[in-house]
């Protein structure tokens, strides 16, 4: 069985698009959804998260909310909102913000190999989110949300990529965030074949975000049998060299007893520690912005502390843990402890300065964004990446492809 396979993708009709596509479940809260749905029938947040269409109250794990997104995705059908490709395709997807562009491939991407771990991974799960997914996809009998994957070096691949997509998309459509959509249909034999035999050569595909949707899917496949569409998973692969991945950032309530001058007395013990004038960006793994007391510093680990040949302990979140957070605050574990929070880099240094400002904070730490390559060394090792330590930006969209499940 090949690495990828291509698939009949069920996607918006002609025209129909910009009032389908919505952004991933998982980025939004229900309150959110609900707010982003409105005025809008046919928003695909009525299929991922449809307890919109429910009372308020009700629990976003109840039975009545998966039905609701089957009965909602049944509609959409019989309406001819959304229609399903008559052959098996490939599609390109093109994600575009200001300068940057991704261009990757949607596909089914062989479970056989996620078992394997051909299929590359660097996240837990946890039990709850994952039983989320498989509920959802068993009750629309369908995969609805892709799963963003990376691909090593591999120019002939990103070639036929872009001369797919050299012309009019089949699917334009620029979301309320100012990110571009584009998709692109294959249908020829002789191109499909050739993509399909470029990526079986790889040796490997890194799973960037989408980790409880894969698994989910995996899980759907164990208990559905050997046979049947249920044994790939929806994804979109991209070139590692285009995908982003910004900063992820933490703030924390608390000194751990100090005052912002003893804080600064202990750092100095394993880095430079230099004033700022304006805010600090790290520029590299070693390097860190601080916000205390309303003033900039950029921190500066010593070399000698930088393991060279270990993949995780080089990463800059794990660099900060080891020096700072756990020996300085007493943070253990940051997934569980209140004194600590993290603040996607899509929001800005800015918004580090707020929550230390407004005194809900005491300090904040920028880091340098985890890099692709990092990420790839971390899974060929088989390690598992820090907690919140990657934020991958742009999103694909939900409604865009759909795998059924026959």
């Amino acid at each position: 069985m090949p690495l990828i396979q291509p698939f009949r993708a069920l996607r918006p009709a002609p025209g129909r698009a910009a009032e389908i596509l919505a952004p991933p479940y998982d980025v939004l809260s229900s309150a959110e959804a609900r707010a982003r749905a409105t005025g809008k029938p046919w928003s695909f947040l009525h299929i991922s998260k449809p307890e919109i269409d429910l009372d308020a109250g009700v629990d976003p794990y109840d039975r009545a909310v998966y039905a609701k997104a089957a009965e909602n995705l049944a509609r959409m059908i019989a309406a001819g909102v959304v229609i399903r490709d008559a052959k098996p395709c490939y599609y390109v997807y093109r994600l575009t913000t200001g300068e940057r562009r991704q261009t990757g491939l949607a596909a089914v991407a062989s479970l056989a190999d996620y078992a394997t771990n051909r299929v590359r991974k660097h996240e837990h799960t946890t039990p709850l989110k994952e039983d989320d997914r498989v509920r959802q996809i068993e009750a629309v009998n369908a995969q609805t949300g892709p799963v963003m994957m990376g691909y090593p070096s591999a120019p002939a691949i990103d070639a036929m990529l872009a001369r797919a997509a050299a012309g009019a998309a089949d699917v334009d459509v620029t979301a309320d965030d100012g990110v571009r959509h584009q998709l692109w249909v294959i249908g020829d034999d002789a191109t499909i074949a050739a993509l399909t035999s470029a990526v079986d050569a790889l040796p490997a595909l890194y799973i960037g975000d989408g980790h409880h949707r894969s698994a989910a899917a995996a899980r759907v496949a164990q208990a559905r049998g050997a046979a049947g569409s249920h044994q790939h998973f929806l994804s979109v692969v991209f070139p590692h060299h285009e995908m982003t991945i910004l900063d992820y950032n933490r703030v924390l309530r608390d000194l751990n007893g100090r005052s912002p001058e003893q804080l600064l007395a202990e750092l100095r013990k394993h880095f430079a520690v230099a004033a700022s004038e304006g805010q600090v960006r790290p520029a590299a793994s070693a390097e860190f912005g601080m916000y205390l007391a309303g003033r900039w510093y950029r921190l500066t680990l010593a070399p000698d502390l930088v393991p060279a040949n270990d993949p995780i302990g080089r990463l800059p979140i794990t660099l900060l843990t080891r020096h700072v957070i756990e020996p300085l605050f007493g943070i253990v574990d940051p997934r569980t402890d209140k004194r600590i929070d993290f603040v996607g880099g899509g929001r800005g240094l800015a918004e580090l300065e707020r929550r230390v400002n407004t005194g809900e904070m005491a300090a904040a730490f920028a880091l340098y964004p985890t890099q692709m390559a990092d990420l790839m060394a971390v899974a060929d090792a088989g390690g598992i990446m820090p907690p919140k330590s990657t934020w991958f930006e742009p999103k694909l969209a939900d409604g865009m492809v759909n795998h059924v499940l026959d």
